[in-house]
């Protein structure tokens, strides 16, 4: 099925996000038949290409990012004739002008705006589109994360993109929230009557939320240096998979019932404050070491960062819900570039049985894993065969490409991307939601500045630092590694 005609308008079209991730999705949006066959797509930046320039580009890039089986020079050649490039600086208002009478005033095509700049632009870019009769009633505009640095900062933007668009035209995206399995996680929720009654305080001990890297900050370091890791992943990726866990089950499956209840766990988040910053979180940054064989250098001497730089590389929270369903229930949420392993994934761990009848029975685990590999794992405890009852873990193991037959992931930029083009914000964060967040992060920071707590040092393809331990240690609780 076709999705609506569209003009695809990039800001920022020669950036690394345009070129590794946009344009691969719509290459495969165009390859499944999923483009309007009127929709074209037009890259925006300053560089002074030609089209032919900026597609022999675009191709060199696509070749690198999708799958060789994947690519068909026919299938290429039909998608390069919707790409186009127009010449212009994002900041200028006349460029706009210019823009504007590119486009033309065909008023059934829907215009997104893809915000593929950084964040000190966005309102700029608005400004400029509402000058320029560019936002119309139709047209939408997608902001990427972060939106902001501090809860002002979001604010100071939001109030900048209202003034020109209505809410319902504003898609502020997460890429997690694109990925199958977290989609997966609402779907394991909410359509199977075997997790509800166990879903709550009563049964589960405590979530942990892993995001962790191999990577460093690669060519990020000039952003990164000013960002740090809580802002860059705490305050978006992991927040949106802590709501999705915790989430009551919303009234329908639309945009505004689903956001609503993420916007509710949001706000009952406990501020984590003075001592308790210190208590509750962990904060590290990684120095040279190992990882797959190779010497990696110490973050303080990556390209564009500073040498004596107290940006945080790893971050470790324990945040606790105060609602009915998760009182007295610590989520661990952790992230970190430079690590043993590249994961991402979720641990809800259950309380053990009530009496131990067996003696050497383990609490039941379900683990959601979205990356390496995409698939659900439930640990139940099983008799070991032969004489008397020894038990061990076994797992129930769904392999989500196995599963549905080794069909193609859609990556999520594809899906949110044909989200937007329908202008189905579902999963998109709402500007309560970004507020929400800043609201719980800002103090933690700030706690951080007061303290004077300067980020733990680990070698690079560790887990972390030591310090890690001790926040699930002094509860009798372990990390998930530990676990396997």
């Amino acid at each position: 099925m076709q999705s609506n005609c569209c003009d695809m308008l990039v800001f920022g079209g020669t950036g690394d996000l345009a070129l590794h991730k946009l344009l691969p999705a719509l290459y495969y949006l165009h390859r499944g038949g999923r483009l309007h066959r009127d929709t074209r797509i037009l890259a925006l930046a300053r560089s002074p290409h030609t089209r032919a320039a900026y597609q022999a580009l675009a191709e060199r890039h696509c070749r690198a990012q999708v799958a060789r089986a994947d690519f068909d020079d026919d299938i290429w050649r039909s998608f390069a004739e919707r790409l186009d490039y127009f010449p212009m600086d994002a900041s200028q208002s006349a460029d706009f002008g210019r823009l504007a009478k590119a486009l033309g005033s065909d008023r059934e095509r829907v215009r997104v705006y893809y915000l593929a700049t950084a964040p000190d632009l966005f309102e700029a870019i608005a400004t400029h589109l509402k000058v320029a009769g560019l936002a119309v009633a139709g047209a939408r505009i997608v902001l990427e994360k972060p939106i902001g640095h501090s809860l002002q900062s979001a604010q100071a933007i939001n109030a900048g993109i209202g003034a020109v668009f209505d809410e319902s035209q504003v898609f502020r995206i997460d890429h997690y929230l694109g990925k199958e399995t977290v989609q997966n996680l609402m779907a394991l929720r909410f359509a199977n009557a075997l997790f509800e009654p166990v879903w709550r305080a009563g049964h589960i001990d405590h979530v942990q939320i892993s995001v962790c890297e191999t990577l460093g900050v690669e060519n990020r370091g000039a952003y990164y240096d000013n960002a740090g890791a809580m802002r860059d992943m705490i305050q978006n990726h992991l927040l949106q998979l802590l709501c999705l866990v915790a989430m009551e089950a919303p009234v329908r499956f639309d945009a505004e019932s689903v956001r609503n209840e993420k916007v509710k766990i949001l706000e009952a988040l406990k501020p984590i404050t003075g001592q308790d910053v210190r208590d509750k979180t962990v904060r590290g940054q990684y120095t040279a070491g190992k990882i797959g064989g190779q010497e990696v250098p110490a973050y303080y001497f990556e390209k564009n960062v500073d040498n004596d730089s107290d940006t945080e590389t790893f971050v470790a929270v324990q945040a606790e819900i105060n609602n009915w369903r998760w009182a007295g229930v610590p989520f661990y949420l952790r992230t970190g570039k430079r690590l043993a392993r590249k994961t991402s994934e979720i641990l809800i761990q259950f309380k053990p049985v009530p009496h131990q009848l067996f003696g050497n029975g383990q609490a039941n685990q379900l683990l959601i894993r979205l990356q390496p590999e995409e698939r659900i794992s439930l640990q139940l405890m099983a008799k070991n065969p032969g004489k008397g009852m020894r038990l061990q873990p076994v797992e129930l193991d769904l392999n989500l490409a196995d599963a549905f037959n080794k069909q193609r992931r859609w990556d999520a930029y594809e899906r949110l991307l044909l989200d937007v083009i329908e202008g189905d914000s579902t999963l998109f964060m709402r500007r309560d939601e970004v507020e929400a967040a800043w609201q719980w992060v800002d103090p933690i920071i700030k706690g951080w500045q007061q303290h004077y707590q300067s980020p733990r040092p680990y070698a690079a393809g560790s887990n972390g630092p030591e310090q890690l331990e001790h926040l699930l240690e002094r509860h009798g609780r372990q990390w998930i590694e530990e676990a396997e």
